[in-house]
Protein backbone atom coordinates (compact mmCIF):
# COMPACT_ATOMS: atom_id res chain seq x y z
CA UNK A 1 0.00 0.00 0.00
CA UNK A 2 1.35 3.47 -1.06
CA UNK A 3 1.81 6.21 1.31
CA UNK A 4 1.06 9.29 -0.28
CA UNK A 5 0.57 11.14 2.64
CA UNK A 6 3.70 12.41 4.59
CA UNK A 7 2.60 12.15 8.37
CA UNK A 8 4.14 11.10 11.32
CA UNK A 9 2.97 8.57 13.40
CA UNK A 10 2.17 10.73 16.68
CA UNK A 11 0.63 13.19 13.98
CA UNK A 12 -1.71 10.57 12.90
CA UNK A 13 -2.93 9.98 16.35
CA UNK A 14 -3.39 12.99 16.81
CA UNK A 15 -7.48 13.71 17.46
CA UNK A 16 -9.14 15.42 13.93
CA UNK A 17 -13.01 15.06 14.72
CA UNK A 18 -15.06 17.77 16.03
CA UNK A 19 -18.33 17.92 18.43
CA UNK A 20 -20.05 14.88 17.37
CA UNK A 21 -17.05 12.54 17.53
CA UNK A 22 -16.93 14.07 20.70
CA UNK A 23 -20.59 13.30 21.71
CA UNK A 24 -20.06 9.44 19.57
CA UNK A 25 -17.23 8.73 22.30
CA UNK A 26 -18.98 10.26 25.42
CA UNK A 27 -22.48 8.36 24.20
CA UNK A 28 -20.57 5.16 24.14
CA UNK A 29 -18.78 5.67 27.27
CA UNK A 30 -21.61 6.72 29.34
CA UNK A 31 -23.45 3.74 27.72
CA UNK A 32 -20.61 1.31 29.02
CA UNK A 33 -21.19 3.06 32.69
CA UNK A 34 -24.85 2.05 32.85
CA UNK A 35 -23.74 -1.31 31.64
CA UNK A 36 -21.21 -1.62 34.44
CA UNK A 37 -23.44 -0.13 37.45
CA UNK A 38 -26.11 -2.58 35.76
CA UNK A 39 -23.80 -5.37 36.39
CA UNK A 40 -22.65 -4.39 39.49
CA UNK A 41 -26.25 -4.25 40.81
CA UNK A 42 -26.52 -7.67 39.65
CA UNK A 43 -23.73 -9.20 41.14
CA UNK A 44 -24.83 -7.43 44.56
CA UNK A 45 -27.92 -9.34 43.99
CA UNK A 46 -26.52 -12.65 43.11
CA UNK A 47 -23.85 -12.54 46.42
CA UNK A 48 -26.69 -11.30 48.38
CA UNK A 49 -28.85 -14.40 47.29
CA UNK A 50 -26.15 -17.21 46.76
CA UNK A 51 -23.10 -16.32 49.05
CA UNK A 52 -23.62 -14.02 51.86
CA UNK A 53 -24.34 -10.72 53.52
CA UNK A 54 -21.40 -9.18 53.71
CA UNK A 55 -20.00 -9.08 50.06
CA UNK A 56 -23.59 -8.26 48.57
CA UNK A 57 -23.38 -5.05 51.81
CA UNK A 58 -19.81 -4.13 50.84
CA UNK A 59 -20.89 -4.13 47.09
CA UNK A 60 -24.16 -2.38 47.24
CA UNK A 61 -22.65 0.64 49.53
CA UNK A 62 -19.82 1.11 46.64
CA UNK A 63 -22.30 1.48 43.97
CA UNK A 64 -24.75 3.62 46.46
CA UNK A 65 -21.98 5.85 47.35
CA UNK A 66 -22.40 9.31 46.41
CA UNK A 67 -19.12 9.94 43.94
CA UNK A 68 -20.98 7.11 41.86
CA UNK A 69 -24.34 8.42 41.80
CA UNK A 70 -23.49 11.05 40.25
CA UNK A 71 -21.04 9.39 38.01
CA UNK A 72 -24.46 7.26 36.95
CA UNK A 73 -26.42 9.80 36.78
CA UNK A 74 -24.66 11.78 34.65
CA UNK A 75 -24.20 8.75 32.09
CA UNK A 76 -27.79 7.92 32.57
CA UNK A 77 -28.90 11.99 31.75
CA UNK A 78 -26.48 12.28 29.03
CA UNK A 79 -26.80 8.54 26.86
CA UNK A 80 -30.56 10.03 27.60
CA UNK A 81 -30.18 13.69 26.07
CA UNK A 82 -27.93 12.60 22.97
CA UNK A 83 -30.15 9.71 22.33
CA UNK A 84 -33.36 12.01 21.89
CA UNK A 85 -30.99 14.09 19.84
CA UNK A 86 -30.03 11.02 17.83
CA UNK A 87 -33.77 10.29 17.16
CA UNK A 88 -34.61 13.56 16.33
CA UNK A 89 -31.98 13.73 13.55
CA UNK A 90 -32.73 10.15 12.55
CA UNK A 91 -36.85 11.26 12.06
CA UNK A 92 -36.63 14.52 10.90
CA UNK A 93 -33.12 14.28 8.07
CA UNK A 94 -33.84 18.13 7.66
CA UNK A 95 -32.79 19.37 10.54
CA UNK A 96 -29.00 17.56 9.94
CA UNK A 97 -28.47 21.01 8.74
CA UNK A 98 -27.99 22.41 12.14
CA UNK A 99 -26.46 19.12 13.88
CA UNK A 100 -24.12 21.15 15.19
CA UNK A 101 -26.30 23.75 16.97
CA UNK A 102 -28.91 20.51 18.26
CA UNK A 103 -25.76 19.94 20.06
CA UNK A 104 -25.25 22.54 21.57
CA UNK A 105 -29.28 22.96 22.15
CA UNK A 106 -28.34 19.22 24.01
CA UNK A 107 -25.61 20.73 26.37
CA UNK A 108 -27.21 23.73 27.16
CA UNK A 109 -30.32 21.86 28.47
CA UNK A 110 -28.19 18.99 30.14
CA UNK A 111 -25.88 21.45 32.10
CA UNK A 112 -28.49 22.85 34.24
CA UNK A 113 -30.55 19.42 34.71
CA UNK A 114 -27.34 17.69 35.59
CA UNK A 115 -25.00 20.64 37.06
CA UNK A 116 -27.80 21.34 39.80
CA UNK A 117 -28.55 18.26 41.59
CA UNK A 118 -24.89 17.37 41.44
CA UNK A 119 -24.15 20.21 43.08
CA UNK A 120 -26.55 19.42 45.55
CA UNK A 121 -25.17 15.59 45.79
CA UNK A 122 -21.75 17.11 46.34
CA UNK A 123 -22.64 19.88 49.08
CA UNK A 124 -24.70 17.12 50.70
CA UNK A 125 -21.66 14.48 50.51
CA UNK A 126 -19.42 17.45 52.55
CA UNK A 127 -21.98 18.50 54.77
CA UNK A 128 -22.35 15.30 56.06
CA UNK A 129 -26.19 15.09 55.54
CA UNK A 130 -26.30 12.12 52.95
Amino acid sequence: MLRTRRVSYLEGLRYQGKESMLAWVLHRITGLGILFFVGTHVVAAFFLNAIGDNISKSVTLWYESTPFQIFIYFCVLYHAFNGLRLVVEDFYPPVLRYRRELLWLQWLIFLPVFGLPAFLMVLSLFSGSA
